[in-house]
């Protein structure tokens, strides 16, 4: 619930300084090369660079660790189970069977 109402208040704050900063800019990428774009264009294209890298990088992290902790958990989980050989069976059954 906070994460989406905080989305809506960035996407409101974004519709808000777009409208207010509706205006052609000129962008020298390199000596000869002139990009001209809107404002609130090179804003949300400055924005998602610095967000999607950072993103990718965190849901990776999460998704390694995710891996690592069920492999932790499975490999104590055999561990922790006791095995049963033939000669351990054989005992439990006699055990059980005398009263």
């Amino acid at each position: 619930m906070l994460r989406t109402i905080f989305w809506v208040m960035v996407i409101a704050a974004l519709a808000a300084f777009s409208a207010a900063n509706w205006v052609p800019v000129e962008v020298r990428i390199w000596e000869g090369l002139l990009l001209e774009t809107r404002l609130p264009a090179l804003v949300i294209a400055a924005f998602l660079l610095g967000l999607v890298p950072m993103w990718m990088l965190y849901r990776a992290t999460r998704w390694r660790m995710a891996r690592r902790i069920t492999s932790l958990e499975t490999s104590l989980n055999t561990r922790s189970a006791p095995s049963l050989s033939s000669t351990n069976l054989e005992a439990a059954q006699t055990r059980n069977e005398t009263p």
